[in-house]
């Protein structure tokens, strides 16, 4: 059997990864068999195996591939506002919002939580750095009051993962979801206020 090349390599996880992601988007990683996967997929399970590891791994990489994704709009909602502060304040709220959204509700905050137990150590490092460094220039600006920008990161970071969690959780009632996201960027608003620096 001839060797398979990089290329065909690679077109083979991407195939593997976006099957993955809309079957698990649409029916939830518990009901999703394997060999459903790879039917759609048009692979084997032997490709899965190797690739991912396992059904797993699969989520892991699905869950990492949609943590980049959010994280690019993330730094562009930042990036494209007045001012720091606003951009801080617009990425915080737009993180809430995202979990409104059924593939990253469910992908991301139902089954990477109930299987996975999360986000991944390398993702939640990521997203405190990024916070840190924001923070860092706004305490430096004399914006926001003087605080360690790493454990202000942290507990900010905490505080909007466990309320995305909270949104998310009201699966079945649309209009919970909606009043939940309301109370959290109420509250949010009620943090971000509290950060500033006294005049």
């Amino acid at each position: 059997m001839a060797r398979r090349t990089r290329a065909e390599m690679e077109e083979t996880r991407a195939t593997l990864l976006a099957t993955a992601r809309k079957v698990f988007s649409e029916c939830g990683y518990a009901a999703t068999s394997m060999d459903d996967l790879t039917a759609q997929a048009g692979l084997t399970r032997g490709a899965l195996y190797h690739h991912f590891g396992d059904k797993q791994g699969l989520l892991a990489a699905v869950v990492a591939q949609i943590d980049a994704e959010m994280d690019a709009r993330l730094v562009a909602i930042s990036e494209s506002a007045q001012d720091l502060w606003e951009g801080f304040g617009n990425r915080c709220r737009a993180y809430l919002e995202m979990a409104m959204e059924p593939e990253y509700q469910r992908i991301v905050l139902r089954d990477a939580k109930a299987v996975l137990g999360g986000a991944s150590p390398e993702s939640q490092r990521h997203c405190v750095e990024s916070m840190q460094r924001q923070l860092e220039t706004l305490i430096q600006q004399g914006t926001v009051a003087q605080a360690d920008a790493q454990a202000l990161a942290s507990l900010i970071y905490g505080s909007l993962a466990e309320a995305a969690f909270w949104i998310a959780d009201s699966e079945h009632h649309e209009s919970d979801s909606d009043q939940r996201l309301q109370h959290a960027s109420a509250a949010l608003a009620l943090l971000l206020r509290g950060l500033r620096a006294q005049p």
